[in-house]
């Protein structure tokens, strides 16, 4: 009989992991040794369940400590492309975690993702373009399966840039200060994760066109991907669409596809925001995985979500666990 193989994929956004004595955006904001040594069980114990191939993590600080953390759960594999900045004043606080991935096989390649310059100057944004947190780009061999491309991202937060500056004695609670905020403020937002968007987009349909090769795109999307900002990633190519064409690209989200769907009576949230639940964390995947595709190598394909940390009813970040569910799939070739 063929051998079947199992591989399991994941994202997981571990909420400000950075070790102590180390500070996350203020001097007041760190872990005391009770609340980190919680931090790094809950890690532990979420990633052995898992038991992952690949696994991507967003808002990492400590990179070294993740690193060995991985190792010792048999990850060895380890790759970062950018590094937290510290604050010039005071050096223990760091401003811009990075994402990183983590694999129990080796990578062919990990890099920046570098944006395309014709894209940047088609979209009006060629001068001093950066991503809020730049996406590592990687190929795999994956045995039985070939060669994967896969994109591990977090794009720009819902977090709105004061425009206080702008406005002459403006203090906080001024009402045109609040007004441009919730609309200026949020259209910038949204603009600048869909640029995000965009740039990983083209070159992962680039990269599925010129290479041929099965391609993932992970991570915190920080927005629903039915969002305006968004929705272009996936609405041009639904899962149940007939693409056997060789030169056919596009990505879907990979719960839509899963043999485990209806064991959902919809797709799970990711993320609670005052007890409002999104999905704000995705997998999206080319058609190789669809298992419904004839030519598909993919057999199986369970979607997984891992989310009894979350509590709706929580108004507050509880920094010992973490604010997003670690989502994944699981699929056999």
């Amino acid at each position: 009989m063929p051998k079947t193989t199992k591989f399991t994929i994941a994202t997981f956004n571990l909420l400000n992991f950075a070790a102590p004595p180390l500070s996350f955006y203020q001097l007041h904001e760190h872990y005391n040794d009770t609340q980190w040594h919680t931090k790094i069980q809950f890690i532990t114990g979420l990633i052995e369940h898992l038991n992952p191939t690949i696994i991507a993590f967003q808002e990492v600080f400590s990179i070294q400590t993740l690193q060995l953390l991985c190792e010792d759960l048999g990850l060895p594999y380890f790759a970062t492309v950018s590094s937290p900045r510290p604050d010039p004043v005071y050096p223990n606080v760091l401003f811009h975690p990075v994402v990183a991935i983590a694999s129990k096989i080796p990578f062919k390649s990990a890099q920046a993702l570098e944006p395309c310059p014709e894209l940047l100057e088609y979209l009006n944004n060629q001068l001093n373009f950066e991503f809020n947190r730049t996406p590592i780009k990687c190929y795999f061999e994956l045995e039985g399966f070939g060669e994967l491309a896969l994109y591990a991202v977090h794009f720009k937060s819902q977090r709105v840039h004061s425009m206080a500056h702008m406005l002459k004695n403006a203090g906080q609670d001024d009402h045109l200060l609040t007004l441009l905020h919730q609309t200026v403020g949020q259209m910038q937002s949204q603009i600048s994760r869909s640029l995000e968007a965009s740039i990983v987009y083209y070159d992962a349909l680039k990269t599925q066109r010129e290479k041929h090769v099965p391609t993932l795109v992970l991570g915190d999307f920080n927005d629903q991907i039915t969002s305006p900002a968004l929705s272009f990633m996936t609405q041009s190519f639904p899962p149940n669409t007939d693409l056997n064409l060789p030169d056919s690209v596009g990505l879907a989200d990979s719960f839509y596809f899963a043999d485990n769907l209806l064991s959902f009576d919809s797709k799970p949230a990711s993320h609670f925001y005052r007890g409002q639940g999104n999905v704000l964390d995705y997998i999206l995947a080319s058609k190789e995985f669809n298992p419904n595709m004839p030519t598909s190598n993919v057999k199986s394909l369970k979607y997984i979500s891992l989310d009894k940390h979350l509590d709706p009813a929580r108004s507050e970040e509880d920094i010992r666990y973490s604010d997003h569910a670690s989502i994944a799939i699981e699929f056999t070739v």
